[in-house]
């Protein structure tokens, strides 16, 4: 049975942390990024077969289908690709950072859905069945101060993984979602605040986070399940963060 896998967004975080997770579970890899001098370093310490692309451009989106097929195709595809940029107001927000956040986390991941659709139909064919995953997150099912377009372009993810389910019925190939919330990983937060450390920082000071192995351990056992089980919608938090507006700081203990 075929057990070829693409993700996106490979590069770091996340994304890298998945191609490793599958990887030692026996998967084959295709890890798709930007930065080429990553993913050769992922390439060499996990086999996976890289394909650099840009998922906001079209061209590059169907090269990366063109690849996948002719060097063996895929059972599987991760949209991790993904960022949040800036934290302001919607009032003084930038719609230039709007308009990137919905290219890579909307647009972006309906390029590559699309292109290698046809990829994982074959490799449905060849073995019984195909995953689709998009990593969204808890911005997608509970707005906060400062989210702004970040908010609406993960619960416009979010849409977008409903939509694909109910329009890929009757088809061998299940959507899922996985859907973290407090994740600390080398980029988003500081990449979000441009930079900024110091405040990058904070979200986690006194705090056990996520960390990319974490999500990427859920992420991977999803695709493990029998292939009839569908998880449609996996929140993932850190036990310290009951909701997108609470985070414990401190040690856990129980009551007294």
């Amino acid at each position: 049975m075929l057990k070829r896998v693409v993700v996106t967004g490979a590069s770091s975080g996340i994304g890298a942390a998945t191609v490793r997770r599958f990887a030692a579970l026996g998967w084959q890899t295709v890890a798709v990024a930007r930065r080429e001098d990553r993913l050769r370093a992922l390439a060499e310490e996990t086999g996976a077969h890289i394909v650099v692309c840009d998922v906001t451009d079209e061209e590059q989106v169907s090269r990366l289908a063109a690849d996948v097929a002719a060097s063996g195709g895929a059972t599987g595809l991760v949209n991790n690709a993904g960022g949040a940029f800036g934290a302001d107001s919607v009032e003084r927000s930038s719609n230039d950072d709007w308009r990137t956040m919905f290219e890579v986390n909307v647009i972006g991941l309906r390029s590559v859905t699309s292109a290698l659709l046809p990829v994982l139909r074959e490799g449905a064919r060849r073995s019984g069945w195909a995953s689709i995953l998009n990593l969204t997150s808890t911005a997608g099912l509970d707005a906060y101060p400062g989210g702004g377009g970040y908010n609406a372009a993960k619960y416009a993810a979010h849409a977008v993984t409903n939509v694909m389910r109910l329009e890929l019925a009757g088809e061998p190939i299940r959507v899922m979602e996985l859907a973290p919330g407090l994740v600390h990983t080398e980029e988003f937060t500081l990449n979000r605040l441009r930079g900024d450390a110091d405040a990058a920082a904070k979200p986690y000071l006194d705090v056990l986070p996520l960390v990319a192995e974490d999500v990427a351990q859920v992420l991977v056992g999803a695709f493990e399940q029998p292939p009839h089980v569908n998880q449609d919608l996996i929140v993932l938090r850190p036990v310290a963060q009951s909701s997108v507006f609470h985070t414990h700081r401190g040690p856990l203990a129980p009551k007294s």
